[in-house]
């Protein structure tokens, strides 16, 4: 059987908030830690069925790149749960409402470039 480990080093002010970010992996091309602006971990609690998450920014996340940081894990979410699903009609359904959020969060939040 195959591991791999990643590992996430925080380095915290004095109020507990995050300087800097930095992850590597075990399984990755690359070895050593890279830094990261931003983390959203979910695990899911099967004995209590609830999610367990940490969300974190360090304190120089520009608030262009934040909202950029939850479009993209927004769509990234619909593709897993897409993959879940093993073609579930309604998933399908559902995750297309969740595109057009999508769209709109982009739009209102001006979050992707315009082609004009």
């Amino acid at each position: 059987m195959k591991k791999a480990e990643i590992k996430l080093n925080i380095e915290l002010d004095e109020n507990n908030v995050p300087e800097t970010i930095q992850w590597s992996s075990t399984d990755g091309e690359n070895q050593e830690s890279l830094p990261a602006k931003a983390l959203f971990l979910a695990l899911w609690d099967s004995q209590y069925k609830n999610s367990l998450r940490i969300d974190l920014w360090t304190k120089d996340m520009p608030y262009d790149e934040m909202k950029r940081f939850f479009y993209e894990t927004l769509q990234t979410m619909g593709d897993s749960f897409l993959r879940a699903s093993g073609g579930d009609p309604m998933a399908e359904n559902v995750i297309g409402d969740l595109r057009d959020y999508c769209a709109h969060f982009a739009d209102k939040m001006e979050v992707l470039e315009s082609n004009t």
